[in-house]
């Protein structure tokens, strides 16, 4: 009788080898622990000969950061509408902006920072569900026909706000109590006579990335915790299935077009505050929200996290070390993901 034991495939030990899960997981840590190193120690000098100085860093990756948290907001919007529910809105960099103008006529009137913001959103979340009744509702499954009447809908509208609030660049100004800087605590940066002082950072940019991480979360929650969120799926997934079940799709679609929408506003009057508003700004945020869910993966909330993580580093610190190549570093990025994994990091993950 020949041997069992022969035709019996022995098990690999745990020790033998190191799955690419974990290598990952070890490269991933090891980073994080370079770039620990980097925000707290104090730089040799031949560190602050290659990356100019431990400020110029520190100030790159905090602006990185800080952008990241306003391409979130633009994003997400977008990654509702176009990456969840399949509608090509080539019109949302004209949300925006649109958003942004009428925030800063409600801050203007009243007085209010809170109302031009609370305005963008909801005004915004209107003019969505206006064009989602008018305009996609009549060409769902048409991509191409979206693309094109959306497309016209967006230079009909720059040119409508170009007449009425002309060139002329507007900065939203914010309340007293978002104004000013703050010292980070612990982190610290190196006068060039040697003493150490701690990092002094604008608030309201601190206030931008909070802001993003809380209104990530609380998607991420109603897409996947809420039965709001479950109808979306399904709906996206099986329309006629959910139908039949006795839900309105039509109105489910319709009051995430809104909120994507309004989003879009929101992150205008938010993008307004922190940097200005003017014409050309709608093309500038609606190519960044492309770029956001091409690299995190079409309908993800947390690949529009990655993403926008991803590209605001990457358009920051370009912008410090490679300021003559780094408006394209953001499509080398895009291209790199596209040839690696079509489906972007997160793609098919929600």
């Amino acid at each position: 009788m020949a041997d069992a034991s022969r035709s019996t495939p022995k098990p690999l030990s745990q020790g033998q080898g190191m799955t690419r899960r974990q290598g990952v997981g070890l490269g991933l840590l090891v980073l994080a622990a370079i770039f620990v190193w980097m925000v707290f120690a104090q730089w040799p000098d031949w560190l602050n000969a290659i990356l100019i100085s431990k400020k110029a860093f520190l100030s790159a990756i905090l602006n990185g950061l800080t952008l990241a948290g306003l391409y979130f907001l633009v994003a997400s919007g977008f990654t509702l509408v176009f990456g969840l529910m399949r509608n090509v809105n080539l019109a949302h960099g004209s949300l925006y902006l649109l958003g942004a103008y009428i925030g800063y006529e409600f801050a203007e009137w009243t007085g209010y920072w809170l109302l031009g913001v609370a305005a963008g959103f909801l005004i915004l979340a209107v003019v969505g569900l206006v064009m989602q009744v008018l305009v996609f509702r009549r060409l769902e499954g048409d991509d191409l026909r979206q693309t094109l009447v959306t497309i016209g809908i967006s230079v009909v509208a720059a040119d409508l706000m170009l007449a009425y609030w002309g060139g002329t660049t507007y900065q939203i100004l914010t309340p007293e109590w978002l104004s000013g800087a703050v010292q980070l605590p612990i982190v610290t940066a190196v006068r060039s006579n040697g003493t150490e002082v701690l990092l002094v950072y604008p608030f309201y940019r601190i206030v931008v990335l909070v802001s993003a991480i809380v209104i990530g979360v609380g998607l991420w929650a109603l897409v996947n915790r809420t039965r709001i969120g479950a109808m979306i799926r399904a709906g996206v997934d099986d329309r006629d299935m959910l139908a039949a079940s006795g839900v309105n799709v039509h109105v489910v679609f319709a009051v995430v077009f809104a909120l994507g929408a309004g989003l879009a506003g929101l992150a205008g009057v938010v993008g307004g505050s922190a940097l200005s508003v003017a014409p050309g700004e709608d093309v500038r945020y609606l190519l960044a929200s492309l770029v956001v869910v091409i690299v995190g993966g079409m309908g993800s909330i947390v690949g529009a996290a990655i993403g926008a993580l991803i590209i605001g580093l990457a358009e920051q610190i370009g912008l410090v070390y490679f300021p003559t190549y780094g408006v394209v570093l953001t499509f080398v990025i895009m291209v790199v993901t596209l040839a690696i994994r079509p489906q972007g990091i997160m793609g098919g993950t929600r």
